[in-house]
């Protein structure tokens, strides 16, 4: 079959009432269908968009620099660029309408206020796993250095953390346990000096007190608030091992997906300010890291220097009363102060002479703390004033209580990076 009779029909004649272009090549044999730009070649239909060049004997369509490609419509072209779906018209600006969505905003504001309110607790927790994973990952960094995986050094790390709690339960509890089972073998004798005790009894005679304690206990009432007490202790004890657990679990998770996290906060700046902005975070990260690793430190020092001294001394439950040390010392402003008290309590209750003892020793040694040893330990982690430390963890405390005072220190920290990075060259180029 010749070769012209494989195209298709092609009408080379005018409309009635038409002229023909007058620049048109009688050399071409084809008609272009398509709009402008189209190039077509010898025997050849053209039905595609600007830009489409047809290879001989073919028939062009579909996105613009397409050789030979099938036609592709212009809603599929909007279904590619947008799939889902084009966006439609902006609503007019009708006073209903704004004042609805005025309406909404506030509700919806208003909602997330309550939302934020009632789970306060687990925005809590979730900060404290955040913080505490900053502060683990430096250990986890070194011991990456030393070529490790980062999951061994996570598991590492963490067990190394639950370690400390298992050893701080067991120094803990079994002195708990027996001053508690001696205090209850004990009440029998205490109660019979009372009773044998004459002030007591000239009270009991003018005032009837042991009439009335006996008619309290026989009523049902003590019984009615020993079960209420035991219950809600049961209550308070099961709480503080769910946080527990749920906060160790927490922190697990932030600590291995720390990176994936940075980079995706990373990703949401623009790329134009994503390198500062990447600089000024990992700063921030290892302030927190370094703030957390050097509270730590310096709890530890505490609690050995304080077991070293109580051992020396002679006072029971040495270990003990060391590891109340070091972690009532992990609080702001007044844990070392806590943890003085309670031990110097103790040691009176032993001897006198030993409890004023302690109470020098604890003196002293805050002082050494709070000039020697916090200086050069927290020199390099956090750049904060003195002033400024007291006033963000006043602020801390009041708002969240010991977790509140435990993080302001390093939020404080970090705006004080963000002003002296960003907001002081800004105001000095203005």
């Amino acid at each position: 079959m010749p070769e012209a009779s494989q195209t298709a029909d092609v009408s080379t004649a005018p409309a009635p009432g038409s002229h023909p272009a007058p620049d048109a090549d009688p050399r071409s044999s084809g008609t272009a269908d398509g709009p402008p730009g189209a190039v077509n070649g010898p025997s050849e239909t053209v039905n595609g968009p600007p830009g489409a060049v047809n290879g001989p004997s073919g028939a062009a369509g579909g996105l613009p620099g397409a050789v030979g490609g099938p036609r592709v419509s212009p809603e599929a072209l909007d279904e590619h660029a947008a799939p889902y779906g084009r966006p439609g018209k902006p609503l007019a600006k009708n006073p209903f309408l704004i004042g609805l969505t005025a309406g909404m905003g506030l509700l919806t504001a208003w909602a997330l206020a309550q939302a934020l309110v009632t789970s306060r607790s687990v925005i809590v927790l979730v900060v404290v796993a955040m913080f505490l994973a900053l502060g683990l990952n430096p250990a986890v960094e070194a011991l990456q250095r030393r070529r490790l995986a980062r999951r061994w050094a996570i598991s590492i790390v963490f067990g190394a953390v639950i370690l400390f709690f298992v050893l701080f339960g067991l120094a803990i509890v079994p002195p708990v346990s027996q001053e508690a089972a001696s205090f209850i073998s004990a009440v029998p004798g205490y109660t019979q000096e009372l009773l044998s005790n004459p002030t007591l009894k000239e009270l009991d005679s003018d005032y009837q007190i042991l009439t009335r304690i006996g008619d309290y206990i026989t009523s049902g009432g003590l019984a009615q608030t020993v079960a209420g007490g035991l219950v809600g202790a049961g209550a308070v004890v099961f709480n503080a091992f769910f946080s527990g657990v749920t906060l160790l679990v927490l922190t697990l998770y932030f600590l291995g997906s720390l990176p994936s996290i940075k980079d995706y906060l990373f990703r949401l700046v623009p790329s134009s300010r994503r390198e500062r902005a990447q600089g000024l975070g990992d700063e921030i990260i290892s302030g927190i890291g370094g703030y957390v690793a050097g509270n730590l430190l310096i709890s530890v020092i505490a609690g050995v220097v304080t077991w070293v001294f109580l051992a020396f001394a002679g006072v029971e439950y040495a270990l003990a009363l060391a590891l109340v040390v070091a972690v009532t010392d992990l609080i702001p402003l007044v844990g070392a102060t806590i943890g003085a008290v309670l031990v110097s309590g103790v040691a009176l209750l032993q001897s006198v002479t030993l409890g004023i003892v302690c109470a020098i020793f604890f003196l002293v040694y805050q002082q050494v703390e709070n000039y020697l040893v916090y200086p050069r330990v927290m020199k390099r982690s956090v750049d904060v004033a003195p002033a400024v430390t007291v006033i963000a963890a006043l602020f801390g405390g009041a708002l969240l209580g010991i977790v509140g005072a435990l993080l302001a220190i390093p939020v404080a920290a970090a705006i004080a990076l963000i002003i002296r990075e960003v907001v002081i060259p800004r105001q000095a180029r203005l």
